[in-house]
């Protein structure tokens, strides 16, 4: 190999590197946006067309509100729950968002 193949092949490694370590930086930094709280959140509840059922003693979205209170002001909280209990479409929203509700101020 000729030494300016090997000049750019060190280079590339090196931007290589240096955008996977700019990548991870900001994965570090944000935690979490309120879109992605919202879609783990939907997935997690089991529900029907007129109920979610598994909201209480559910450890996962306890501890996905705990992951949420970390990375995300106070006043998104209601929100992401309501975004995700209006993606399921079950028609008794209201005693859903309520138990939800309940279960986060009970962390």
């Amino acid at each position: 190999m000729k030494s300016t193949d090997i000049n750019r092949i060190d280079r590339d490694l090196k931007q290589a590197k240096k955008k996977q370590e700019m990548i991870e930086k900001r994965l570090d930094s944000r935690g979490g946006s309120v879109g992605d709280f919202i879609k783990k959140l939907g997935s997690l509840l089991f529900h029907d067309q007129k109920k979610i059922y598994n909201l209480k003693g559910n450890q996962q979205i306890k501890a996905l509100f705990a992951d949420m209170k970390e990375h995300l002001p106070g006043d998104q909280w209601e929100n992401v729950i309501r975004k995700a209990v209006r993606e399921t479409k079950v028609e008794q929203r209201e005693e859903a968002l309520q138990d939800l509700l309940a279960l986060l101020q009970s962390e």
